[in-house]
């Protein structure tokens, strides 16, 4: 059933790496969707302190990989996996236990409405940082590890295919990771974000004993190469003015990405009511993508991955101006739904299809500048943009939201909180610029760069 890549057949490894994906990104985005609630509600940071970590979080995840991706190559794939993933399990496991030990103290009851007594002013609700740490390190050799395998197991015929299933195995386990959420967050409270932790650190728990039985590759590299390389490596990408360019402009679509996690769940909720359902809203970017990405892949195939990419840049801004129009539209529910989850709704679902004609084509990208053994590294720098887009877009997020819908906790009477928030929609004005602007980059870089691949 599983032979070496060629024609449009797979390995058995690129199949054993596609399923722990499925499995990582099921953890990751059931913690992800909720992390600046689960800050907020559990350990008692404020909006822009949420925010900030949440984006450190975020854009550390995604700078890592460059390093992480260089030491694969050296020390072999199948390693780095166990490394990673006894990492990432040991890093959810402390999210779920650590709050257990403040509320057993009396520190804190994170119930269906939490209360604090001390935590929220005391140092020790930094401890999370070095959880979060944990967690960081291990996920940047997945990023890395996991595409730079499907790079090594794919040929040049089947390669837009590969990352396409790969992309699809993404996006079906960020739906059922965050599927779980809700279920908890609404029945449990502040309790079900720290009970997720636990379902977290099981899935991945079950990718390593994957990964530990079934990841045998002829493309293992090993250990081939010492520090001197690998730094000759790094100083090749650091100097590719091209991938540099390309990196730094698709920043635009992932901050805008990024804004399902960092300002979605706080904003839908404060204004549509606590009775909306941000995860299950968030789960329509890939539900959409699953069902399109091949698709999509296929009507594009025979066009250049920059070509691809544009059609996506040009349909961002276009997604944050519908999920500012739910402030605008009246109050008057739409086929059910409060007016700001609906047109969130039709924002999510247009970046999403956004998203099937950048993400896949932007890995192939990167796969076709690496050369042979350094394609951890390549594939490891290419999530650059993603830590740009997270530390500007989390850190812009929590002031926006600060400024124009604060927590209606810190006012005294509703009237006074809907003044405060009469232009909270302002908020994806600005992202809608910021994609405008990437969009334009982006169409110049097209232009200027005829004969790449």
């Amino acid at each position: 059933m599983f032979v070496m890549a060629s024609g449009n057949r797979f390995t058995r490894v690129f199949w054993t790496s596609a399923s722990v994906e499925l499995l990582e990104r099921m953890a990751y985005y059931a913690v992800f969707i909720v992390l600046t609630l689960y800050l907020s509600n559990v350990y008692g940071f404020s909006d822009i302190e949420a925010g900030i970590v949440s984006g450190i979080f975020s854009a550390t995840l995604s700078l890592l990989p460059t390093f992480s991706g260089a030491l694969a190559d050296r020390i072999g794939f199948r390693s780095s996996l166990l490394l990673a993933f006894a990492l990432l399990s040991i890093g959810y496991l402390g999210l779920a236990v650590l709050p257990t030990l403040f509320q057993s103290a009396g520190m804190v009851d994170y119930g269906l409405i939490t209360t604090f007594t001390g935590l929220r002013e005391s140092p020790l609700r930094w401890t999370v940082i070095p959880v979060l740490l944990i967690i960081v390190v291990g996920g940047s050799f997945i990023k890395a590890v996991i595409s730079g395998t499907i790079a090594r197991e794919t040929t040049t015929t089947n390669r837009a295919r590969g990352f396409s299933i790969f992309y699809m195995m993404v996006n079906i386990g960020s739906f059922t990771g965050k599927t779980v959420v809700e279920p908890l967050r609404r029945g449990m409270g502040s309790e079900g974000l720290v009970v997720l932790n636990y379902f977290s650190a099981a899935m991945t728990l079950l990718a390593f004993i994957l990964v530990w039985m079934l990841y045998r590759s002829r493309q293992e590299q090993g250990d081939v190469k010492n520090i001197r390389e690998i730094g000759s490596s790094l100083l090749r990408v650091l100097t590719n003015g091209r991938i540099i360019a390309i990196t730094l402009i698709t920043s635009g679509f992932w901050m805008i990405y990024m804004q399902l996690y960092a300002t979605m769940p706080k904003y839908v909720l404060r204004m549509a009511g606590d009775t909306a359902t941000p995860a299950w809203y968030a789960n329509l970017n890939p539900l959409v993508v699953v069902l399109c990405v091949n698709l999509v892949t296929r009507l594009m195939q025979r066009y250049k991955a920059v070509t691809s990419m544009g059609v996506g840049m040009w349909l961002m801004p276009f997604s944050a101006l519908l999920m500012a129009a739910g402030n605008l539209v009246g109050s008057d529910d739409i086929l059910g739904l409060h007016p700001v989850a609906f047109m969130m709704l039709c924002g999510i679902g247009v970046q999403a299809l956004a998203e099937t004609f950048i993400s896949p084509r932007y890995l192939e990208y990167f796969s076709l500048q690496a050369p042979k053994g350094d394609e951890g590294l390549y594939l490891g720098f290419s999530h650059i943009n993603s830590c740009i887009a997270s530390f500007i877009g989390f850190g812009l997020s929590g002031f926006l939201l600060s400024k124009y819908c604060p927590d209606p906790q810190l006012y005294a009477t509703h009237e006074a909180w809907q003044a405060a928030s009469v232009h909270a929609h302002y908020i994806w004005y600005v992202f809608a610029v910021i994609g405008a602007l990437a969009a334009v980059a982006l169409f110049i870089f097209g232009k200027l760069t005829k004969d790449d691949k």
